[in-house]
């Protein structure tokens, strides 16, 4: 699980995100965490993010204020949602203030409540990796983002990394919802390090096509570009498709 803080800057391969990723549990049940912070955003929203129960292993989009170290965030459970609030994004102040997450963010961690109707359950949660590519680039840890893309049977998620060009997705993990693992990986031949860096909330630089296909989006050029997978049911396995 991780925990994302974008700073917009206008710099062209650097200065983009901030990541420290944490894991920890909502009641009884262990989840991942992963926000990402804006400075600013249209709506309001200075919060985007995306988590996970162990048991489902299903990404969960986020959306929320910040205040300081003090966290609201909203869940999105419906594409056609995510599209709405996240990717067009609403001339309307959002309200968040009937959402479920409510955080408290420190230096080893986070703990606060989620509730929903009658049910109120704590969350504690521990600091365990961080990415900041917005000075000298540091990684420590195993920085992981869990991608809003998943398909019935499977969710994706980027292995970020340090490289003699700088920090960026060196390897993408298939993991099954059922088996609770990775099954496979797909390696970048990137050696100017682009892969998953484009300037963009840092869940959407794997996108869903269709139940077969997933798109991994890099940065470079003036607008970046994307390289395709398809998945193949002879082999199991995701392969990179050439058009």
């Amino acid at each position: 699980m991780t925990l994302c803080l974008l700073v917009l800057s206008g710099k062209a391969f650097a200065g983009w995100y901030q990541v420290k990723n944490y894991e920890g549990s909502i009641g009884p049940n262990p989840v991942h965490l992963s926000l990402q912070r804006y400075d600013s955003f249209g709506s309001g929203i200075t919060v985007e993010g995306s988590y996970l129960y162990d048991a489902k292993q299903t990404p969960i989009a986020l959306y929320g204020k910040a205040e300081g170290a003090k966290l609201s965030l909203c869940e999105i459970t419906d594409d056609k949602e995510v599209d709405r609030v996240l990717v067009v994004g609403s001339k309307a102040p959002v309200d968040t203030t009937r959402c479920p997450f409510s955080l408290e963010i420190s230096e080893r961690g986070a703990r606060g409540t989620w509730t929903k109707g009658l049910e109120k359950l704590p969350v504690v949660l521990k600091e365990v990796a961080g990415l900041d590519d917005t000075a000298e680039g540091e990684i420590k840890g195993i920085v992981e983002i869990p991608f809003w893309a998943h398909t019935a049977i499977d969710r994706f998620a980027g292995i970020f990394a340090k490289t003699d060009a700088g920090i960026c997705m060196t390897k993408l993990q298939v993991v099954s919802k059922k088996e609770k693992k990775a099954v496979q990986s797909i390696r970048f031949d990137d050696p100017d390090c682009n892969a998953g860096m484009l300037m963009t909330p840092i869940y959407m630089n794997v996108q869903l096509q269709d139940e077969e296909t997933i798109s991994v989006n890099f940065r470079g050029g003036n607008g970046g570009y994307t390289v395709e997978y398809g998945f193949s049911p002879k082999t199991g396995m995701y392969h990179r498709l050439v058009h």
